[in-house]
């Protein structure tokens, strides 16, 4: 009777430890007797390259499960069949790690971490449909649990002139502000966010200037990334999220190149070339998306500096040649976490993306440049080789996302709107290679500056796009409408 009882209180402890998990992200248990104890947790969107017909659902069981997967319904319809979906497991040695929460003493060592994804082709462009992820003996949609059905909507067709707006952000990590400036993009209702690099600040410190690919110094925790996905699941179930790469997703315990972690929690396009990680293109209706790894491009974080070889430079110049003669796409936007031209102190500005890769966004035109890294917001005037330029392309650093802000180099005073300031000189500072020393340029194209939390909203017609630049409090700061060139 004892021994009985014993159990019984066990198994309740337990069950109260996974909700605590999906918080928190504390050590996984053993798996349940049965799947029906095991939510799914943190569900996040992607698009494919045709973001009309393809999209991914992700999302990340506290334990493993068997028979992941996702059914879909549109308006007014049943729920179809069971999509499988593909299981990717993370093992983290508890020994890695320095957390900001205490490890249990009866947890596992290591610590696994189970992510799911479907990849949904051929369905129809511009529909709602409605979704629900389950697993043997877990099926939301017979067993009365309408909280966790969701929804997303495919874009139109490449020719559709619809207007839509996207919303953008680097440097998010976990805490309140995150959270403030997700729920301020959500507000936007945007057909996509694009999450600019350095997303879960997993890797949150160490002992030099330099993180990610050093794990003799860094300070990681790879339980921010539950704490992320959780806390963004309420837009990033129905908006579909497009991630690019930044120092902080060189994750070095996990392969290599330090991006086998980033692999197994999200599903981007990835269609640079066979292999490529975090470099892809695709479009929304009549524009052309392409992110690039700025860690090839980057001085101070050297861990991955020129590791595709010159080959993410040469698909970059034929992948823009590739939209512009493509007379449906009206404007080109690329993004990226590394900032090529910014006059804030923190990253500093990438002196190998000026070198290499701005004569390529001039040559091809690109209209638009988003990045993060330095934790303010700026945005320059349009810049073509090197100077400021009415034909050129503009640069925007969104790195205000919710982590701790840096400052504008040489105290540059803050400049925005109803808050202009043209006294003092901005300079751009560009690090020199794996150095804390740096090559310092006066500039005259630094135009908007902004030492708070913000976020980046676009709307888009077939001849504009409006770009906005919005405080924590929703609040206007900054406002360019660029035109079809």
């Amino acid at each position: 009777m004892t021994e009985e009882h014993s159990r019984r209180l066990l198994f309740k402890v337990g069950g109260a430890a996974l909700v605590t998990a999906a918080i928190t992200g504390v050590k996984t248990a053993q798996a349940a007797p049965d799947g029906r104890k095991v939510r799914p947790v943190g569900r996040h969107l992607a698009y494919g390259a045709d973001p009309s017909e393809q999209v991914v659902i992700s999302w990340q069981q506290l334990e493993k499960v068997n028979g992941p997967y996702v059914r879909i319904a549109t308006k007014g319809s049943e729920f179809g069949p069971k999509i499988a979906a593909e299981l990717r497991t993370l093992k983290s040695e508890i020994g890695w790690q320095e957390g900001d929460h205490s490890f249990p003493p009866h947890g596992q060592d290591p610590m696994y971490q189970y992510y799911l994804h479907a990849k949904l082709n051929d369905l129809a462009p511009a529909t709602t449909y409605f979704y629900v992820v389950g697993h043997d003996n877990y099926d939301p949609a017979t067993s009365k649990r309408p909280n966790e059905i969701a929804s997303f909507t495919t874009a139109p067709t490449s020719t559709a002139t619809t207007p839509f707006t996207f919303t953008a952000f680097g440097d998010q990590g976990y805490g309140y502000n995150a959270r403030k400036l997700t729920s301020l993009a959500a507000d936007q209702s945007p057909a996509f966010h694009l999450a600019l690099g350095n997303l879960s600040y997993a890797i949150h410190g160490g002992t030099t200037n330099v993180e990610g690919g050093h794990t003799d110094t860094d300070k990681y925790d790879a339980a921010r990334w539950n704490s992320l996905f959780a806390q963004n699941e309420f837009m990033a179930q129905t908006t579909p999220w497009m991630l690019t790469l930044g120092n902080r997703e060189m994750e070095e315990w996990y392969s290599p190149n330090g991006y086998g972690g980033i692999k197994q929690r999200v599903t981007m396009p990835d269609n640079a070339w066979n292999g490529s990680i975090g470099i892809y293109a695709w479009r929304y209706q009549n524009v052309g998306l392409i992110s690039l790894d700025g860690n090839d491009i980057c001085n101070r974080n050297t861990a991955n500096l020129d590791h595709t070889k010159g080959k993410q430079l040469t698909w970059l110049d034929g992948q823009l040649d590739r939209f512009r003669k493509d007379a449906s796409i009206d404007f080109i936007v690329v993004y990226l976490h590394h900032a090529p031209y910014s006059t804030a102190d923190g990253g500093g500005a990438e002196s190998v993306a000026q070198q290499k890769w701005a004569p390529v966004f001039d040559k091809h035109k690109v209209d638009l440049v988003l990045n993060a890294h330095n934790r303010v917001y700026e945005r320059t005037d349009p810049i073509k080789a090197g100077k400021a330029s009415k034909d050129g392309t503009t640069y925007i650093t969104a790195g205000a996302g919710g982590q701790a802000l840096d400052k504008f180099y040489k105290n540059a005073p803050e400049s925005y709107l109803g808050n202009e300031n043209n006294s003092g000189t901005p300079t751009m500072r560009c690090y020199k290679k794996n150095s804390s020393s740096s090559t310092d340029t006066k500039v005259t194209w630094s135009r908007t500056r902004y030492r708070g939390y913000s976020i980046v909203a676009v709307d888009v017609t077939k001849t504009t796009m409006k770009v906005r630049a919005l405080n924590e409090d929703g609040v206007l700061i900054d406002e360019l409408t660029l035109r079809r060139r």
